[in-house]
C-alpha cells in the first residue's frame, strides 16, 4: 500500500475532524476513550452491515485478525485479491501460503478508505461483499490522514472473538481486569500483539463517517 498525499480539496474536513476532536476530551478521559472506539466501530457496523467489528492500530494487525480469526494459521493457504508486496512479505511472515487458485476462498476483501470514496462506503462494500454472505472484511482508514487506523467487520462472532483476543487490551482483557477471572476460557490466546487502536485516532475515523457529505458545515 503506497502512501497517498491528502488532496487540498480535503484539508477543511480534515482540520474540522481534528479541531473537534482534540477539543472533545478524549485524551483525557479513559471512560471518553472507550466510547468513541465502541462508536466507531457501531459506525462500521452500520456501513458494512457486519454484526461484529474489531479494530487495530494498523492495516498489518487487520490483517493478523482477519486471517488468525478463521484459523488460518501456520502452515495454511490462502488467497489475495491481488496481493501488494506488503501483504505477500507478511503472510510469508506468518508462514502463510499464498495460492493463486480461484477455487479457493478468498482470505479478506480489503477496502483502502481515502477522501475520495469515503462518500461512496456503503456501495463499495456492497460491491465488495455482494457474493459472500459470510464474508471477512478489513477496512483500512490510514489514508484519511490521521494515523494508522483499520478494523475487521464479520458476522461470525467466533471469528471476531478470536481476532479481537490477539489485542493486547482488547475487549476481553479489558474484563478480565475488572472482574479477575478469565473472560472466555476457550478463546484464551497463546500470544498478543499491541494492536490496540488509539482512542484518539479512532475518534477521528468516527467523526469523519458520521459527517461525511458534509464537508463544508462547521
Amino acid at each position: 500500500m503506497a502512501d497517498s498525499v491528502i488532496n487540498k480539496d480535503n484539508y477543511f474536513s480534515l482540520s474540522f475532524v481534528l479541531s473537534r476532536v482534540l477539543n472533545s476530551g478524549v485524551i483525557m478521559s479513559i471512560e471518553k476513550n472507550e466510547n468513541e472506539l465502541k462508536g466507531l466501530e457501531k459506525s462500521i457496523g452500520k456501513i458494512t452491515k457486519a454484526k461484529h467489528v474489531a479494530l487495530f492500530n494498523s492495516y498489518t494487525g487487520a490483517v493478523h485478525g482477519a486471517l488468525w480469526g478463521q484459523n488460518i494459521v501456520h502452515g495454511s493457504s490462502t488467497r489475495l485479491e491481488e496481493p501488494s508486496n506488503q501483504e505477500q512479505k507478511f503472510l510469508n511472515w506468518l508462514g502463510v501460503k499464498l495460492e493463486s487458485d480461484l477455487d479457493i476462498e478468498l482470505g479478506f476483501t480489503t477496502i483502502l478508505v481515502n477522501w475520495e470514496n469515503l462518500n461512496d462506503l456503503e456501495s463499495l462494500v456492497s460491491s465488495k461483499t455482494k457474493d459472500s454472505k459470510d464474508h471477512t472484511l478489513v477496512l483500512d482508514f490510514t489514508d484519511l490522514g490521521f494515523g494508522p487506523c483499520a478494523a475487521l467487520a464479520v458476522n461470525d462472532i467466533s471469528v471476531w472473538k478470536k481476532a479481537e483476543r490477539l489485542k493486547i487490551f482488547g475487549a476481553f482483557d479489558l474484563k478480565t481486569m475488572w472482574t479477575q477471572e478469565e473472560s472466555d476460557s476457550e478463546i484464551e490466546p497463546a500470544i498478543q500483539f499491541n494492536y490496540r487502536l488509539s482512542p484518539l485516532v479512532g475518534a477521528c475515523v468516527k467523526l469523519t463517517l458520521l459527517r461525511r457529505n458534509r464537508r463544508d458545515e462547521d
